[in-house]
C-alpha cells in the first residue's frame, strides 16, 4: 500500500489530462445510470479497500468544518464552539474553517480517528464517489484521485465501463 501511495500523486498527474477530458465529456452527456454505476463502483471498491491501512486523506489534507460540524464536535469535547475553533481551526483564504495543520490532529498512530463518531461531514463523505449527480463534482474527484487510492481505482474502473 505504501509504495502505491508514494506513487499515487505522479500516477494521478500522469492521468490528469485523460481524466479531465473524460469528465468534460461526462458533463456534456452523462449516462442515464451514472449515479447507479458510481454507487456500484464505490461499493465494490470499498469491499476490498480498508481505509485504516491508508488514511492518506487524514495525513495530507484537511476537511472543511461546517457550523454544524463545529457545534457537534465542540459538544463532544464539552466545549463552546468558539473554544473548539480557537484550539483546532483556522479560517482559510475562502473564509472556511479548516484544521490549523495536517496531518489531522484527531488521527492516531493506528490510523483511527479519535472523533470518528462525530467527524466532519466532509470526512464521512470522503472520497465523495457515491454522491448523487456525480458529474457535478468532477473537479473534486480530479483532486481526490491524487489522495485516495480507492478514488483512483473507482475512476479507472469507471473509464473502462463508460467507453469515451
Amino acid at each position: 500500500m505504501e509504495q502505491f501511495l508514494n506513487g499515487l500523486p505522479k500516477l494521478a498527474k500522469d492521468k490528469h489530462k485523460e481524466n479531465k477530458t473524460f469528465f468534460t465529456k461526462l458533463k456534456k452527456k452523462a449516462p442515464k445510470q451514472l449515479d447507479y454505476l458510481m454507487q456500484e463502483l464505490h461499493d465494490n471498491e470499498f469491499k476490498k479497500t480498508d481505509c485504516l491501512t491508508c488514511a492518506n486523506c487524514c495525513k495530507t489534507t484537511g476537511p472543511l468544518f461546517t457550523d454544524k460540524d463545529i457545534q457537534r464536535i465542540a459538544r463532544h469535547f464539552k466545549q463552546k464552539p468558539q473554544q473548539f475553533i480557537d484550539n483546532y481551526l483556522r479560517l482559510d483564504e475562502e473564509n472556511d474553517y479548516v484544521l490549523q495543520s495536517v496531518p489531522c490532529t484527531f488521527l492516531g498512530a493506528d490510523n483511527y480517528c479519535s472523533i470518528y463518531d462525530v467527524r466532519p461531514k466532509a470526512c464521512s463523505e470522503f472520497p465523495h464517489t457515491d454522491r448523487k449527480k456525480f458529474q457535478q463534482i468532477s473537479n473534486l474527484t480530479l483532486k481526490n484521485v491524487a489522495i485516495c487510492p480507492a478514488a483512483f481505482n473507482i475512476v479507472e474502473e469507471m473509464k473502462k465501463r463508460i467507453k469515451y
